[in-house]
């Protein structure tokens, strides 16, 4: 068994802030914007160097168009692919 820094859930949730990103059609430079914050933020969020709290990802979601139970669902959904 491969210890890696990230669990699998880990990476399916960084995989989800990037998609929704993406889906919504925005850089991260125009995310980070939207958000107030620089380029790297976005970028060190979703490369799992630093986590959103509760408050950043419900404002991500506003950003990108979906609520943040649509954004929960689709996580869970990505989990129960896994098993």
């Amino acid at each position: 068994m491969s210890k890696g820094i990230f669990t699998s859930r880990q990476k399916k949730l960084l995989a989800l802030l990037r998609q929704v990103r993406i889906e919504a059609g925005l850089s991260q430079k125009e995310l980070a914007n939207r958000l107030n914050r620089s380029q790297s933020f976005v970028s060190k969020f979703e490369q799992g160097e630093l986590r959103l709290d509760l408050l950043e990802l419900y404002q991500l979601c506003e950003i990108v168009g979906i609520s943040l139970q649509e954004f929960t669902r689709r996580f869970e959904e990505m989990l129960d692919e896994g098993q």
